[in-house]
Parts: C-alpha cells; sequence; structure tokens
C-alpha cells in the first residue's frame, strides 16, 4: 500500500533516482515498521528540497535539520 506519491515530489525537486533511493534507504532505518511515517518523511525531506529549506546533503546528514 502506498500512502503518499514522494516520486512526483522527488521528480519536480530534481532529486535523482539514485539519491531518492539514499533519502529512502535513510528515511527506512528511521522507520523500519511504519510505511505511512516512513513516506510522509521521504515526501517531506524531497519538498523541503523543493521549496529551498533544506540540501540532500542536509536530508542524509544525521543531524536533524534546523528550520529557525
Amino acid at each position: 500500500m502506498n500512502y503518499f506519491d514522494y516520486t512526483e515530489a522527488a521528480k519536480q525537486a530534481g532529486i535523482e533516482t539514485h539519491d531518492l533511493q539514499r533519502i529512502v534507504e535513510s528515511v527506512r532505518r528511521e522507520f523500519p515498521r511504519d510505511d505511512m511515517l516512513f513516506e510522509l518523511h521521504v515526501l517531506r525531506a524531497c519538498m523541503a528540497i523543493k521549496d529551498g529549506w533544506a540540501t540532500l546533503e542536509q536530508v542524509l546528514a544525521e543531524e536533524p535539520i534546523s528550520l529557525s
């Protein structure tokens, strides 16, 4: 079951397939059993990159991103 279409958001953000896979792997480690939260966080990461709130490097970093 898919909850959110994060692949379309990734395309809109200009995220390459291999970079999306890196995001997916990173977020999956954080949410190994919760598919809905996993997909939501991948979607939010893609949207943050698209909207300029974060870079790919920041999304993939171990430290949380400060939006303040």
